[in-house]
């Protein structure tokens, strides 16, 4: 008798905890997009903001996780659902450490703005498209539950990888003839080293994606899958 009650209370909750986690990843985005432009433009102002609006982020992951527990005690939810009320949790504590290394940028980028040395921060911006759009595709996959483009993700994030050894190298490279700006460089390697980081995490979201549809696991199967090469 009060089953059409409850299916409408479970439908409620699991809108509602989606609905913090796109709002979440929106607000990740942000930070990240004004990280990058407060590096590249030399924006102080706009560094202080991303590290001060870092704390809406945290703060939707705890409300997520409170959600999502609330949603387990409450409805004992199994299958698609259950899956659903986990992908939300994982992929809420993987948007706020893509947050954190946006702080991590914004930080580095508040250094270099209050230096007088010339740096050519540009070479950082293919790094930022290749991770920007792992993101968004990842963000798309669990949106859309779109597994092809969830298992894809790792294959585009090689190319990220590959991008950045050859960025930090240059970088590192011209550290010899530094002139004053090794301290500066030193920071755009550690800004490089962000945007790969969250090349992985964005590849976790996909992964967590193709789980969501399919209740399938394919962070290793790519180890499983390689041919036996033995004789």
């Amino acid at each position: 008798m009060n089953q059409p009650h409850i299916f409408h209370e479970i439908d409620n909750a699991m809108t509602g905890l989606k609905d913090k986690v796109l709002l979440m990843a929106s607000l990740t985005r942000q930070n990240l997009e004004r990280a990058i432009q407060a590096l590249l433009t030399r924006d102080l102002d706009l560094s202080r903001m991303v590290i001060g609006d870092d704390s809406d982020v945290d703060d939707l992951e705890v409300k997520i996780d409170q959600q999502g527990m609330d949603i387990l005690v409450r409805f004992h939810p199994v299958a698609s659902d259950l899956r659903l009320v986990i992908t939300s949790m994982k992929t809420a504590h993987n948007l706020e450490r893509i947050s954190d290394h946006a702080v991590t940028i914004a930080k580095r980028a508040k250094k270099i703005c209050k230096s007088s040395e010339p740096l050519e921060t540009t070479i950082i911006e293919p790094l930022y498209t290749m991770a920007e759009k792992l993101l968004r595709d990842a963000l798309l996959a669990y949106t859309d539950t779109n597994t092809e483009l969830g298992a894809s993700l790792k294959s585009c994030d090689k190319v990220l990888d590959t991008a950045h050894k050859e960025v930090v190298a240059l970088l590192s490279s011209r550290l010899e003839n530094a002139n004053g700006r090794a301290e500066n460089l030193l920071h755009l390697i550690l800004v490089a080293r962000s945007l790969e980081r969250i090349g992985d995490l964005a590849v976790n979201i996909g992964e967590d994606a193709v789980f969501l549809t399919e209740a399938r696991d394919i962070r290793h199967s790519q180890l499983k899958e390689s041919p036996d090469t033995g004789t």
